[in-house]
């Protein structure tokens, strides 16, 4: 099968992708720098931590911002090239999407928005009780820094699973609607959009 794409395309995709993962790193290099900014002046357990522990909390966040920023760009950039039929059909799903979205109740659209983003959730939300965690325990001035470290994780670690557990169940409830949404019936929209027009040899 020809996939009809031109040079001029493919650099432009690159160009797309590589902008996309120069604002998730620098995105996550100005977060990541500010909060460590804070914790340095704020946290004296965090001035103790070895320079290996203080550069992995940056590598862990900038490492998802990039890729996730870079496919964000990719996406845009191929919607931009979409013409045509196929971008009609594209247009009248995202009304339809649009709709839907309009007609639901508020607590439908926290569950909604809260599935399509689940991995983001549970990354943050990792992140943000380690954080809690850490300035809770910090306080406490008969541990090591060693201890308090281990002890901030144990929290984020036993938030985080109660996280995955509800991500669990709302998952389960939602799996009918999910397998139904994730069927693919854009040949039918193809069909139904061609079905007028005359097929020669007939």
């Amino acid at each position: 099968m020809k996939i009809d794409v031109t040079e001029e395309q493919l650099q432009g995709h690159s160009r797309a992708v590589r902008r996309g993962a120069i604002e998730g790193t620098l995105g996550g290099l100005v977060f990541s720098g500010a909060v460590s900014y804070y914790a340095h002046r704020r946290l004296p357990a965090y001035r103790t931590l070895p320079l290996s522990l203080k550069a992995l909390g940056p590598v862990i966040l900038i490492a998802p911002l990039l890729s996730i920023q870079a496919e964000r760009r990719s996406i845009e950039y191929d919607e931009s090239q979409w013409t045509g039929e196929g971008l009609k059909i594209l247009n009248e799903k995202e009304q339809k999407k649009i709709a839907e979205w309009d007609a639901m109740t508020p607590t439908q659209k926290l569950g909604d928005w809260a599935r399509r983003h689940e991995y983001s959730l549970i990354m943050g939300s990792w992140a943000l009780s380690l954080g809690l965690a850490g300035a809770l325990i910090s306080r406490d001035k008969y541990q090591t820094p060693a201890q308090k470290v281990v002890q901030a994780r144990m929290w984020a670690q036993g938030l985080t699973i109660g996280i995955l557990i509800v991500a669990g169940a709302l998952k389960h409830s939602q799996r009918e609607e999910a397998v139904e949404r994730h069927v693919d019936h854009s040949w039918q929209d193809v069909v139904s959009t061609y079905s007028c027009l005359e097929l020669p040899g007939f």
